[in-house]
Order: C-alpha cells, then sequence, then structure tokens
C-alpha cells in the first residue's frame, strides 16, 4: 500500500485503533538498559502465563525506552497507567493473576518514593516523570519502535504530509526560524538559519545528514530517540529535506549502537513500503530516500567535517572551516547536519506550530532539552525538560538528589567538551547563554551528578584522557597538548607536581583552546579549567600536602581508623577484598597498611564516618587550610 494522501494516513491510524481494542495492554521496556536486566525474558514468562491460563484479551508490547533506566526492567499497565519496576521474569504469574485477571494492582512491583518510603502506583505521578515536560520524548515508551503503523496512529508522518503538500520550502523555513529551536548536539546554532543558509545555494544535488555518533561519556539520548521512536528521526529529515530541496539523507549511527541500527534500519523499510520514502512522495515531484552509515566509533566523528569524511570513505579527520557543510560539505556538496533529537523536535513544530514549541523555554533557548542524568544520583535515567528551569531543580525533584549520607559537590555538563558546575551555582538556569557563562556548555545533554565522594582533579584527569585517545591527531595543539596536559594531571594525583605545574597547566589549557583545529581540542580543556576555577583548593590539597581529600587518587592516600568512632561492628572488615582489618567485634578495629590496596571499600561501607582518610605522604607542619 502506498500513502499519497493524509486520508490514507487517518485511514491507517482508524483501521489501526479498531485492531487495538483489548482489555489490557502491557507496555514492557524494550530499551537497551530493560533488556540488559532480561526485559525479553519478563516478556516470554508473561506471555507464557496469559497462554497457560487463555488469556486472549491482553496484549503485551515490547516499548522502546521509559526513561527510568536505573529501575528497570519497567512495565506500564493499562488502562490506567500502573507502573511497576524491576520487574523479573518470576513475576509474570502475579502479574497475570492479580492484575490482568483480579485488577488488583501490585504494591511490592509499585516505585518506592525514597524520600517518603510511600509507594506510587501511577506512572504520572512519580516525581521522575511528574517533574518533566515531554514532547521530543512523547513516543517513548508508548509505541511498538518496529511498528510503523503504532506512529501513524500517533499522527506520525502527519507533518511531512503537510510540509510536503500544503508547505513551500520557504514557508517550512520560516516555521522552524521561529520557533527558534536551535541544534541539539551541542554548539546550538539555530536550526532554520542552517537551513536558511543550504536553501540559498544553487546546487542541484544537497544532502541532509542526521548525525547519530553520540560518543560522550554517559550520554545516551540519542540512542534512546534512535532506539524508541525512529520514525520520528526519519520524518524530521523529510522535512528537512524538503526544506533545502534534498533527494539524499544519510543516518550516521556509530556501530556500538546495535539496537538503534537495527530499529532505524526497520524503519526505513516499512518507509519505502508505505511510499514515505523513494519517489514521488504523497503523489507530488518530491522524492527522497534515506540510508544508514554505521561509524566505526571515534568521538571525532561527531564533529560534522569529520563525519562527513568518515561517510566519504576516508579517515574521520576535522577540516578547517569555511567552508562550512552548507556551502560545501558531502562530495563537496551543500550539506546539512542537525542530530538526532534536533530532527525528532521538527515534526512536532510544523504540526502544532512555532508558536506551540515555543511556548517552553525561554526567549532565547525556546523548548525542551533532552538529558542523560546519570552519576551519583537516585534516579539516572533519560529525560526532558522545558528550557530555563534550574539545574537544582533538575536533580532534587527529578533525579531525587544524591544518596543518603552524601552532599551534592558539582555537576558535569556537556561531557569531554563541558565543565563541572559546583553546587553553591546550581541556581543556574539550563539555557544555552547562562550555562557557557558557568564554563560549562549545555551539549548533546550529558548530565553527570557527582557528590562529596568524587574528586575534581581526577575528573579532570578522567575526560582529559578520554579527548586525548581521541585525538585524531591532525593538529599539534590538540594531538600534544592533551598529551602534556595529562601528564601534568597525572603527576598532581601521583604527588610529584609543584604550583608551577599548576599554572603551566592552566597556560596550557588556554593555548590548546585557543590553536586546536576543531571543536573536540578547543573544548577538551573544559573540564580542566572550569575544575581549577571552581575547586582550585583541590589542586593545592594535592601538589602541597600530597593527599587527595576524596581518597580517590591512590598513591596521595591512606584508610585508617578512627578508634573513638568505630563501633567494632565488622562490617569494613567482611568486605575488605585483601582482609587487611582485623579487630575484635564491639571494638575498634584497625587497618593493616602494608596490605592496604586504598580500594575505598571499607570507606564506602562503614555507616559511622569511622574511616578517615589520610596522607600517603606524611609531612611535618601545617597543613594547607581547604
Amino acid at each position: 500500500m502506498l500513502i499519497r494522501s493524509e486520508s490514507a494516513l487517518e485511514r491507517i491510524k482508524e483501521d489501526f485503533e479498531l485492531r487495538q481494542h483489548v482489555r489490557v495492554n502491557l507496555l514492557l521496556c524494550g530499551g537497551t538498559g530493560c533488556r540488559a536486566t532480561k526485559s525479553a525474558a519478563v516478556k516470554d514468562s508473561l506471555e507464557e502465563e496469559l497462554k497457560k491460563r487463555g488469556i486472549t484479551d491482553t496484549a503485551i508490547m515490547l516499548t522502546g525506552c521509559k526513561g527510568f533506566c536505573a529501575n528497570g526492567p519497567t512495565l506500564v499497565v493499562d488502562p490506567g497507567g500502573v507502573f511497576y519496576q524491576k520487574v523479573k521474569p518470576e513475576d509474570a504469574s502475579l502479574i497475570v493473576e492479580e492484575h490482568v485477571v483480579n485488577s488488583r494492582p501490585i504494591e511490592k512491583l509499585m516505585y518506592l518514593d525514597p524520600a517518603t518510603k510511600a509507594r506510587i502506583s501511577l506512572m504520572r505521578e512519580i516525581p521522575f516523570f511528574k517533574k518533566q515536560e515531554i514532547r521530543a520524548l512523547r513516543n517513548l515508551g508508548r509505541i511498538d519502535p518496529f511498528s510503523i503503523n503504532h506512529y501513524i496512529a500517533r499522527d506520525g508522518y502527519r507533518a511531512a504530509a503537510k510540509a510536503i503538500l500544503h508547505m513551500t520550502a520557504e514557508e517550512v523555513i520560516r516555521e522552524v526560524m521561529k520557533s527558534g529551536i536551535r541544534g541539539r548536539g551541542g554548539a546550538g546554532f539555530p536550526t532554520g538559519i542552517k537551513w536558511e543558509l543550504c536553501s540559498r545555494n544553487p546546487a542541484k544535488l544537497k544532502y541532509i545528514i542526521c548525525n547519530g555518533d553520540e560518543g560522550d561519556p554517559g550520554a545516551f539520548m540519542d540512542r534512546g530517540v534512535m532506539e524508541s521512536d525512529p520514525h520520528a528521526v526519519i520524518e524530521g529529515m523529510i522535512i528537512a529535506a524538503k526544506a533545502i530541496g534534498s533527494p539524499k539523507g544519510y543516518i550516521y549511527v556509530r556501530a556500538e549502537y546495535p539496537l538503534a541500527i537495527e530499529t532505524l534500519s526497520a524503519a526505513l523499510g516499512q518507509a519505502r513500503a508505505y511510499g514515505l520514502l523513494g519517489t514521488n512522495l504523497f503523489g507530488t515531484d518530491f522524492s527522497m530516500d534515506i540510508e544508514i552509515y554505521r561509524g566505526a566509533g571515534a568521538f571525532v566523528c561527531g564533529e560534522e567535517t569529520a563525519l562527513i569524511s568518515s561517510i566519504e570513505g576516508d579517515r574521520g579527520n576535522p577540516v578547517p572551516k569555511p567552508p562550512f557543510p552548507v556551502h560545501q560539505g558531502l562530495w563537496k556538496r551543500p550539506t546539512v547536519i542537525n542530530n538526532v533529537e534536533t530532527l525528532a523536535n521538527i515534526p512536532q513544530i510544523i504540526l502544532r506550530g512555532a508558536d506551540w514549541f515555543k511556548s517552553v523555554g525561554t526567549e532565547k533557548s525556546t523548548g525542551t532539552k533532552v538529558f542523560a542524568l546519570t552519576g551519583d544520583i537516585q534516579n539516572i535515567g533519560l529525560i526532558e525538560i522545558p528550557m530555563g528551569i534550574p539545574l537544582k531543580q533538575i536533580i532534587e525533584d527529578i533525579g531525587g538528589g544524591v544518596p543518603k549520607g552524601r552532599k551534592l559537590k558539582a555537576v558535569q555538563l556537556g561531557g569531554p567538551s563541558g565543565g563541572c558546575i559546583p553546587h553553591d551555582m546550581l541556581d543556574t538556569p539550563v539555557t544555552y547563554e547562562d550555562i557557557v557563562k558557568t564554563g560549562a556548555i549545555v551539549g548533546s545533554g550529558g548530565m553527570v551528578v557527582m557528590s562529596d565522594r568524587s574528586c575534581m582533579v581526577d575528573v579532570a584527569k578522567f575526560f582529559l584522557g578520554f579527548t586525548k585517545d581521541e585525538s585524531c591527531g591532525k593538529c599539534v595543539a590538540c594531538r600534544e597538548g592533551t598529551k602534556v596536559m595529562l601528564s601534568i594531571l597525572e603527576d598532581i594525583t601521583e604527588g610529584q607536581a609543584t604550583l608551577e605545574d599548576l599554572a603551566d597547566l592552566e597556560d596550557l589549557a588556554e593555548d590548546v583552546r585557543k590553536a586546536s583545529l576543531c571543536g573536540l581540542g578547543q573544548t577538551a580543556p573544559n573540564p580542566v579549567l572550569s575544575t581549577i576555577r571552581y575547586f582550585r583548593h583541590e589542586y593545592e590539597e594535592h601538589i602541597l600536602n600530597k593527599r587527595c581529600p576524596t581518597g580517590v587518587c591512590r598513591k596521595l592516600t591512606t584508610f585508617e581508623v578512627d578508634p573513638e568512632t568505630c563501633t567494632g561492628c565488622t562490617a569494613c572488615a567482611l568486605k575488605c577484598p585483601v582482609s587487611a582489618i582485623a579487630g575484635e567485634k564491639k571494638k575498634s578495629h584497625r587497618i593493616d597498611q602494608s596490605r592496604c590496596i586504598v580500594c575505598r571499600m571499607c570507606y564506602e561501607t562503614c555507616k559511622f564516618g569511622a574511616i578517615r582518610i589520610g596522607s600517603a605522604f606524611p609531612l611535618p607542619g601545617k597543613e594547607v587550610s581547604v
């Protein structure tokens, strides 16, 4: 069947809704995180239980990610929206007996609020979901990502039909510009301006590329969308192609995302079968097709010119700009590159209008933003928030704060290209302009929360080590500069550095930032500069007192038992992997320093604060006050 009109989409939607009338729907998360915790086995057990009981009025659907990754596998039961977490295959008989057969929600599987200790039954009432503004992620956990009809039933491809049948390219661009949407991939460049620049180019052949090369540590925003709502990305690309006059698109996905590749491949095949890709879309003279290009996993290929080189079959090296891709991109043709989240927003902008999109957010940062919330926080997962809300609100209201007994220290935004924002600046609104003022960037959406047990020197070393390894090596500033910076950081964490080295580190970071060829090198110093800016006292403690105040840097740390605080509970001794802790029950313990491997297990285990952090290099005289 070929879809040539809006009425054809409506018929598919009506037919789908007629076929979907069942008494109970079991919406089981099938995203990567939940698959890793055996959601497929849960599905098999539920199907077996329903079959055993002869129940035919209940449907099980393996959806995409629901966002609450730390609590998977998750299951939503409709009607009602009852939310179950950490479901196991052995829970299947209980779910069928109690909820499906007798309509009695199961309390022990419901979400347990750590603050109130109350069970919350409905998904929409759980603080993690309640405080979000869902737009780009509107279909996640609600549809089968392998079914185009599910997408069409939720008004999928109506925006493409509207753009192709009722709007000129100029009108499409004008609506996108009016919405104020900025690229969600990191730089925040206005999407409409990028499209307009490319559309003005008189070249006959142009390209649209979706950048799905998500490489930031701790980031999984684009993966979540590609796995759970692939047709939203495809529809966004069709509309973009209409706007710039492009007959060909590429989705660049790293090979480490096998499920995303699987869902996108299935979606492209279904779209072609319906005539939504290929020739004469919706019976017009507009033709457009898309193919997937698998990246080899190089972080630098997230940079647009390196990505283009990769698709062309060359090594993924950046090239100087100008010319910019909108003028000379893939195979020297004008090219627009947008990231996954940007494109997933486009159909809703065209269908609902620019005013709807910018009804949330701020004047310069409109709409919503998707973040991967992770780190030392209660609620890990994929979230979507209106631009402009304070970081503190995200961390406390949606994330649930840091675990009990710990204090919030900093938030890393923007991954290796971003920076660390200290806890006393968490009233900062999440906008492109406000976050930049802190020394970080919004980036593609990685948000790593750190408690007082994180060493900020070690954090800077981790991110710089990542960018050093991922540097393409083309320019000296990045290739050699990141190596030297990392070497200085390693010296600091090993007690071999001086304050002069710290000054050299700052100077070199500025040089690398100014002299590097592409965004990777230009932003690589950000984690270093931001941690020095806000946590200089930790650097000085490492350098002057040869001590890591958090006990993370092993060569600067010893752990000791405070005899006044130790209760002799033996918990630390039981956890010690090398049996370095000894002592009688209910009496103070001691640590054998010759055997201790500084693994922090005792420090993490002790509930009484009896494990003290000392220096591996005891120094005479008074220590520096920090």
